[in-house]
């Protein structure tokens, strides 16, 4: 019971025993959120509060935030701002006392209605190491409720609670960088664990989408000037192949400067192309340049909704994940080089031996199933006599020729490759007997008028073979009775037969 209730002022024994007390109740609460409520609980044991607030001030920004009020027992959070310096408490660092008319003097009003509202108040600063760090007030629905042994109590309380919510921020601040630092943690085991490009980006937008909180999330991969959307994620996701011209302040600052951007106004900002504005449905952007190898490959970017920036936490952790993002992708696009080395002729560009195999496998299950298959064996005509007689740089320049000439004249659904040597082999899928002669005829017909092939007499002989499910067990066999195919055509002079 307050000293107000009971009509008695409080000894200075008894205000001592009061405080020390609320100390061992506070300094023992380390959730912030226990903690405003034990400040309120054990300030209005000891005083009249029917209307209570605690503000924090961030002197930097001059911006005091209420994190917790109760009005007639009613306690909640809030996220109520206002400008500290407006505060005299705030300003002066001293409690004071507002006997009356509280609606003119104060810059926090409890109560539902005009006729119902809170008439008297008393402030204090929350201090440490004489700077303010917030305000305690305590309103009540009476006039001259409170008096000077009261204020000294309340502020004898805020010392307390200064301290005490200084270590639980602390604490707090301690326990959410460690959860934070096990989730980047776990982010980074997930991502080393595939070397698939594709999939990395889709496993770091999702990630920059949950840890950021945000509406929608972007990975843009750079070309030139030009970003392009490879992921995308969140409540209306950009479509991929979204192309973005970042030339200018934007580019310098994400590619030559390696530094994050924040869009305050994704609807208006002119950094932002006229098809892309129709397209977002985010209010505020942040991207944070993704470094892969030596260079600026990308950006990594999330939007909100909320016109408002992004904190410092959140574009930290963004960074984070960026980095984490930037090993993750390096690796992917290392293993692809590897990849795409291990499975293309270094000669000719086309995919190599073991590339025909690989996609020989696939196509043979496919023909067992129904599906038609014609394989062709092309070999230059007497290649090694332009070896010996014009030398190897003449014979390779014929072997690119060749192999461009099979690439051109090549559908995206087939596959052209170097088997070996001056050999070559295309795979045709869903042709008949019909369509591979075709082929076979116009092959021939541009080598007859190729730069290269023609003034050098090229020729070549072809061997063709279908797949066939009741003779051949696999692609080796489809492979040599395109081979005894091409043996019986030479010796018989060319033509093609199977």
């Amino acid at each position: 019971m307050s000293s107000t209730e009971t009509g008695a002022a409080p000894s200075l024994a008894e205000r001592y025993r009061v405080l020390l007390d609320i100390g061992r109740t506070l300094t023992g609460t380390l959730s912030l959120e226990g903690l405003y409520q034990a400040v309120y609980q054990e300030t209005v044991r000891v005083v009249p509060a029917e209307g209570f607030y605690i503000a924090l001030y961030d002197q930097a920004k001059d911006l005091a935030t209420v994190v917790y009020f109760a009005d007639k027992g009613e306690e909640s959070q809030c996220d109520i701002t206002y400008r500290g310096s407006d505060s005299e408490v705030i300003r002066t660092g001293r409690a004071n006392i507002i006997e009356d008319r509280l609606d003119r003097q104060s810059l926090m009003l409890l109560g539902d209605a005009e006729s119902d509202v809170t008439r008297s108040a008393m402030s204090a600063p929350l201090k440490l190491k004489g700077r303010v760090t917030g305000v305690i007030s305590t309103q009540s629905y009476e006039p001259r409720s409170y008096n000077e042994q009261d204020l000294e109590l309340l502020q004898g309380i805020a010392d307390v609670a200064a301290v005490a919510i200084e270590n639980a921020r602390y604490v707090d601040e301690l326990t959410r960088r460690r959860e934070e630092a096990e989730q980047i943690e776990e982010i980074g085991r997930l991502l080393v664990s595939s070397l698939d490009f594709d999939e990395v980006m889709g496993m770091v937008t999702k990630a920059a989408l949950e840890q950021s909180r945000a509406n929608a999330a972007a990975l843009w991969m750079i070309e030139g000037t030009t970003a392009v959307v490879r992921a995308s994620a969140g409540e209306a996701p950009l479509p991929l192949g979204s192309r973005w011209d970042i030339k200018g302040q934007l580019f310098d600052r994400l590619v030559r400067d390696r530094e994050h951007t924040t869009l305050d106004d994704l609807g208006t900002s002119e950094l932002v192309p006229q098809h892309l504005r129709e397209t977002l449905t985010c209010g505020t952007a942040l991207a944070v340049p993704l470094i892969v190898g030596d260079r600026v490959g990308g950006f990594l970017a999330v939007g909100s909704k909320e016109p408002q920036p992004f904190t410092d936490d959140c574009i930290r952790v963004l960074c984070r994940i960026a980095g984490q993002a930037s090993v993750a992708l390096d690796n992917a696009e290392l293993h692809a080089d590897l990849q795409a080395l291990s499975l293309t002729d270094p000669l000719t560009g086309l995919p190599n031996r073991r590339h025909l195999q690989i996609h020989l496998e696939r196509e043979v299950a496919a023909a067992r199933r129904g599906r038609e298959l014609c394989l062709i064996l092309f070999d230059l005509d007497d290649f090694k006599r332009y070896n010996d007689t014009l030398g190897h740089v003449v014979g390779d320049q014929i072997l690119k020729a060749f192999a461009r000439v099979l690439d051109e004249e090549n559908r995206a659904m087939n596959l052209v490759a170097r088997y070996g040597g001056d050999e070559f082999v295309t795979v045709l899928s869903e042709s008949d007997v019909a369509g591979a002669a075709h082929y076979i005829e116009r092959i021939h017909a541009r080598i007859a008028r190729d730069r290269i092939l023609a003034p050098q007499g090229v020729t070549v002989s072809s061997g063709l073979a279908t797949f066939k499910s009741d003779q051949m067990v696999g692609m080796e066999e489809l492979i040599q009775s395109a081979d005894r195919n091409m043996y019986a055509n030479k010796e018989k002079g060319g033509g093609t037969r199977h």
